[in-house]
């Protein structure tokens, strides 16, 4: 709307005065009614940038103010199109996302393991080796691991489906108990 451009023209102002830098505003929202916790969510028109299990907002804006100190960053409703997809996810009517995701902050290493995640369909599980081997570097499953621990967009890039080789559940930045509820709801039996 109107009102929306305006305030957002504002804040890039006040960004710049304050700052002397004029980025591209952060759009950031909460959806604090998932089964797993709070989700915290930010964009930029390339694409999200971040989707975290979160504590509360005041971290969540801190932790962007932190990763993008060029930027502003702006609570927002701008997301519907992410929330709508996450909601239709949690309902069980939709287990794959149109959402596009920005990787560009990731090294080439992590975007092949991501971009492998992502084939992995609801339902299924692969290892963090297999996943390594997929990505082009077969003894890696150690860096695979660590890549999916930097993944900016849980759920959206599903490293929920990523087990140990022993089929355990492993890490997960959202806890053990959502990544259950993540794969259960998937319809995976461990």
């Amino acid at each position: 709307t109107a009102e929306d451009r305006a305030d957002r023209a504002l804040v890039q102002r006040a960004f710049k005065h304050l700052t002397g830098r004029s980025g591209e505003p952060v759009q950031y929202a909460l959806m604090d009614d998932t089964p797993v916790g709070v989700l915290g969510l930010a964009a930029v028109p390339a694409g999200l940038l971040r989707l975290e299990f979160i504590g509360g907002e005041e971290p969540f804006v801190q932790r962007l103010l932190a990763l993008f100190p060029d930027q502003p960053v702006e609570r927002s409703w701008a997301l519907d199109k992410v929330r709508r997809e996450l909601e239709r996810y949690f309902a069980g009517r939709r287990f794959t996302f149109d959402t596009r995701v920005d990787l560009s902050g990731l090294t080439p290493f992590q975007r092949k393991v991501l971009g492998e995640t992502v084939k992995v369909p609801a339902g299924r599980y692969t290892t963090y080796s297999r996943l390594a081997a997929k990505a082009g570097r077969p003894r890696a499953a150690r860096a695979a691991g660590n890549a999916l621990h930097d993944n900016p967009a849980a759920i959206i890039v599903p490293c929920h489906r990523v087990l140990r080789g022993d089929a355990t559940l492993g890490g997960y930045a959202g806890g053990l108990p959502a990544k259950s509820w993540l794969l259960r709801h998937e319809g995976v039996q461990l």
